[in-house]
């Protein structure tokens, strides 16, 4: 068996340490004589497993303890709704950045719920920069404020947090576990767990305690974070396999040095992979901002867009998958997750040094 190189944006690659510890207890886990599917979430082995899972999240975090952390379920799109809907006792109106595509989903859902204040807005050049905090029209009067400091489809991200003393809300779900940050300085974090964490269909949540507690009576109890925590998340029954696996990334994580000595790998990967396209003779090129640009997501074009066809069909012949960029966008895309080693960079540069060679 030869696997790939799998640069998806997610569903993305996991580590193959743990996929093969994954293979190995699929019949039979952990003395129960079934897989870890068949099992109830509510029995000791799955209780101790999910217990283990957000201690180690915790401990690769720097979690404090007066925050929750969720495993949920609907995918990072259903906290589009849910944020300002636990939020909204804070009062009527809520500061978004529209940075990418994700903002503006996340934007519009939020409208459904809160006066939107739109801080920033970079949809009229092309999301390929975001502007300083000090640029931001923020409001006086927010009850919160939200953020997405990497934007998937564009590759745009922002490394710092806006200038203000309302509850951040930050979508993580393409940076999540890739570099260290300050949990503390956040409101909410939330990540859709298929790049950095597992399989999708799972959520990451982390709230703070002060943040939960004042759900509109009339919504769906399944959104109220203080019905998830009381619950350990077990209001209903949780995406067990995706938890379980999340778990075996959580400790493949501590075991290789936590998430300091992976963000040391991740920058030496982008620094590897732009370095290139910026020394290609403008063969290639990236769109963003050199300040702006993806740790995780690298989108890249070709100075002659006919030659995407066949770059997409060697690249894919080579074994190099899923470089296709967004719809929206074009040209091409890297995503370079934890799970993303130096080898596949590599396989990845030597690919478009030879592609060029070829059709220069």
């Amino acid at each position: 068996m030869s696997r790939i190189y799998n640069f998806s944006a997610g569903p993305a690659a996991l580590p193959e340490a743990v996929l093969q510890q994954v293979q190995q207890e699929m019949l039979e886990w952990n003395g129960v004589g079934a897989s870890v599917m068949e099992v109830s979430h509510r029995g000791k082995p799955f209780m101790a497993a999910a217990a283990q899972a957000e201690q180690d999240l915790r401990d690769l975090m720097g979690i404090p303890d007066n925050y929750k952390v969720l495993f949920l379920q609907g995918g990072a799109t259903a906290q589009f709704s849910a944020i300002p809907l636990n939020l909204k006792f804070l009062g009527g109106k809520a500061d978004y950045a529209h940075t990418g595509h994700w903002s503006k989903k996340a934007i519009a859902d939020a409208k459904r719920f809160v006066d939107v204040n739109v801080v920033c807005d970079t949809s009229a050049e092309g999301y390929k920069h975001v502007p300083s905090s000090s640029q931001w029209n923020l409001s006086d009067d927010a009850a919160y404020v939200h953020i997405t400091p990497n934007e998937t489809i564009a590759g745009v991200e922002f490394d710092w947090l806006p200038d203000t003393d309302k509850p951040i809300c930050a979508d993580l779900s393409s940076t999540i576990l890739s570099r260290p940050i300050d949990v503390s300085k956040y409101g909410i974090i939330y990540a859709g767990a298929q790049k950095n964490i597992g399989p999708a269909g799972l959520t990451i949540v982390i709230v703070r305690d002060d943040l939960i507690g004042n759900f509109p009576a009339d919504m769906p109890r399944l959104m109220d974070y203080q019905v998830m925590a009381e619950s350990d998340s077990m209001n209903n029954t949780p995406p067990t396999f995706g938890w379980y696996l999340a778990g075996k990334v959580f400790a493949w994580l501590k075991e290789n040095g936590g998430v300091e000595a992976v963000a040391k790998v991740n920058a030496a990967k982008a620094e590897k992979l732009y370095g290139y396209i910026d020394n290609s003779d403008g063969f290639y090129s990236n769109p963003v901002a050199i300040e702006n640009r993806s740790w995780m997501n690298v989108p890249f074009l070709l100075a002659n867009s006919e030659l995407d066809a066949a770059f997409l069909e060697q690249s894919h012949a080579a074994g190099l998958h899923a470089l296709k960029g967004h719809r929206s966008v074009g040209g091409m895309r890297a995503s370079i997750y934890n799970a993303m080693g130096m080898d596949g960079i590599d396989a990845l540069v030597d690919f478009m040094k030879s592609f060029k060679a070829a059709n220069s």
